[in-house]
């Protein structure tokens, strides 16, 4: 038996920010529920999504060699001066920032109803 070298772990710390940034189930429900309807309207035909420290970020795409039609991003250290969700444009260009999904996604929203109603 060793003595002197200890194999105890504390507890983590849970004030520490985590490790990774991730999208919460209700969160990806209405991402991909907009996703969906937007492949089906033949506007969107991929998406890729990125999960870092700072942020969270889905990126929705007209065809896989272009850059990204619509970003939404989650970055949860703005929680408490804008509001941790933006949508960016397809130029990079932020559309709208807010604390709450719903009504930072209401844009592409309105923009669907119109597509369908063309």
């Amino acid at each position: 038996m060793r003595s002197g070298n200890s194999n105890i772990s504390s507890f983590p710390n849970r004030n520490a920010s985590p490790v990774q940034v991730g999208f919460e189930r209700k969160e990806m429900e209405r991402i991909l529920n907009l996703y969906g309807r937007m492949v089906a309207a033949g506007h969107w035909r991929d998406y890729a999504m990125d999960m870092g420290k700072d942020a969270a970020i889905f990126a929705a795409f007209r065809r896989t060699s272009e850059r990204p039609q619509m970003r939404i991003e989650k970055r949860p250290a703005d929680r408490n001066k804008q509001g941790m969700w933006t949508l960016h444009g397809e130029h990079g260009q932020i559309l709208k920032r807010g604390h709450d999904l719903a009504g930072v996604l209401a844009p592409m929203e309105r923009r669907l109803v119109k597509l369908v109603a063309d």
